[in-house]
């Protein structure tokens, strides 16, 4: 039997930039037709949008809970990197995200990550090498290789990088890159290799001169960095060549707005409305060859109901044709994931976060609010019975990681930046290879903090001298099945 909808409105056509009144016939999930017509109306029709990079488990949520809250702010889609759980449990990680979010209607795009593990100074739980990316590049449901992090790597022509590269070209997927700060004759070098994309920049004029040599801009506007104060004039300059993103999609945040946010915030600073929404919506389907509709005949029926646009709050989500969210209500449900923590057993105590002086001046990381850059100074320690403590007179707090995977000996420092004041935070989700880190300003404070987490395979942990508070993320250490409201 056919499916015949009828939906009516000013439709918003992102391509050829023209607001007409309208209506679009939606047969079979695609659009077969699109008439204008004669009425007014108080409605907008248009393309849905797309968050062209995010690491679905920033949310905290499995992919199809993060579907459900992405969904009431118009987002149809998103291009994902299942970076952090393949840190924890390799493809296997991968393979559970995609079947989960499968079982929703709202469009992921999953990538194979890069570097896996990210780094050789940290221990992870899982490994994606040449072999496992050869692998993921012959999948269908594998749409690009994910952020190129090892930049100095790219720059130096390490084999086994250079491979990982060659695999996304022989099956002719897009190369997602991550070059924070590079410039000149090294970030030539790592476009020779067909990497296109860039979310890491910070500075106009980086952006633009990744710009000028072939990039693609993604603007992040996420819960961990927030780059649109700085790179928005590109998108009225460059409509062609920039995209948004959030990178790190914090739960609290996702419930407020997600892209929609990042239009209105363009919107309230002049931007041109065609402009920014290429960028949200017609940029990255081409880019990625996302089958993804955009309000043309063929298409599929992909589109947001609007009659707003300054806020860009729907009324009404439509994907391949059937409406998934409509008078505040989500239309389709979660699904769980049910996966181990892959955790270490053995809890710690306070003997293993000890820490005799050494010579002179002890250096201390300083965190910086809303950076993902932190700075170092030296300050004097404060010793306690032959022993390195905490000086909360300064803000100097301990920071411990815990290795999660086996059995291991704890690093220490010290931190400053936090604002504890008496009591211990501590969490399983830990970029990149997804360590326990705890910090605070007791040792005993931080060691009932991170053996909490020990305890329950997973989680965020908050501790003071009478409360413990707890968030439990039994999936790897980095998501819940529970609702995210």
């Amino acid at each position: 039997m056919e499916d015949c909808q009828l939906v009516r409105g000013n439709i918003v056509d992102a391509i050829n930039k023209k607001i007409f009144p309208g209506e679009i016939v939606l047969k079979n999930g695609k659009i077969s037709e699109i008439r204008q017509v004669s009425e007014k109306f108080n409605e907008y029709i248009m393309p849905g949008f797309v968050d062209s990079h995010v690491h679905i488990e920033s949310s905290m949520l499995v992919p199809s809970e993060f579907a459900r809250l992405a969904v009431v702010h118009g987002t149809v889609a998103a291009v994902s990197d299942p970076h952090e759980i393949a840190n924890v449990f390799g493809v296997d990680g991968i393979n559970i995200m995609i079947k989960n979010g499968a079982k929703t209607p709202f469009k992921f795009f999953f990538g194979a990550p890069s570097c896996v593990p990210a780094t050789n100074y940290e221990t992870s739980g899982g490994v994606v090498g040449v072999r496992e990316i050869e692998e993921l590049m012959s999948r269908d449901d594998i749409w690009l290789l994910s952020e190129m992090m090892n930049y100095p790597g790219v720059i130096a022509g390490e084999e086994e990088v250079l491979k990982k590269i060659q695999a996304a070209k022989r099956y002719n997927k897009r190369i997602d890159g991550h070059a924070p700060g590079l410039r000149g004759e090294d970030l030539k070098k790592y476009l020779f290799t067909g990497i296109t994309t860039d979310h890491e920049s910070s500075h106009f004029e980086e952006a633009e001169e990744k710009i000028k040599n072939g990039m693609l801009i993604q603007i992040r506007e996420g819960s961990a960095a927030k780059n649109f104060g700085e790179l928005y004039p590109l998108i009225n300059k460059y409509p062609g060549k920039v995209m948004l993103c959030t990178d790190d999609c914090h739960p609290e945040d996702l419930l407020n707005g997600h892209i929609n946010s990042i239009i209105s915030k363009g919107i309230s600073k002049g931007i041109d409305l065609f402009d920014i929404l290429q960028a949200a919506t017609v940029n990255p389907v081409m880019h990625y060859k996302l089958p993804v509709g955009l309000l043309r005949t063929g298409d599929n029926g992909d589109l947001i109901i609007t009659d707003n646009l300054k806020s860009f709050k729907p009324k009404a989500v439509y994907i391949n044709g059937r409406r998934i969210f409509s008078n505040s209500e989500v239309l389709f449900k979660k699904s769980s994931i049910d996966i181990s923590g892959n955790f270490r057993t053995e809890p710690i105590d306070a003997d293993d976060i000890k820490i005799r002086p050494g010579k002179g001046k002890m250096k201390v990381i300083v965190a910086q609010d809303k950076q993902l850059y932190t700075k170092v100074l030296k300050a004097e320690p404060k010793t306690e019975n032959g022993y390195v403590v905490q000086d909360q007179e300064q803000d100097i707090s301990k920071i411990v990681v815990v290795n999660k995977y086996r059995d291991a000996k704890c690093a220490i420092g010290f931190v400053r930046g936090f604002g504890v004041k008496d009591g211990a935070i501590a969490g399983s989700v830990a970029h990149d290879s997804h360590n326990i880190i705890g910090l605070g300003t007791k040792d005993e404070y931080i060691v009932k903090s991170i053996n909490e987490i020990l305890k329950n395979g997973g989680g965020i942990a908050a501790v003071s001298k009478n409360r413990t508070e707890f968030i439990p993320l039994e999936v790897g250490g980095l998501m819940t099945n529970r609702d995210g409201k």
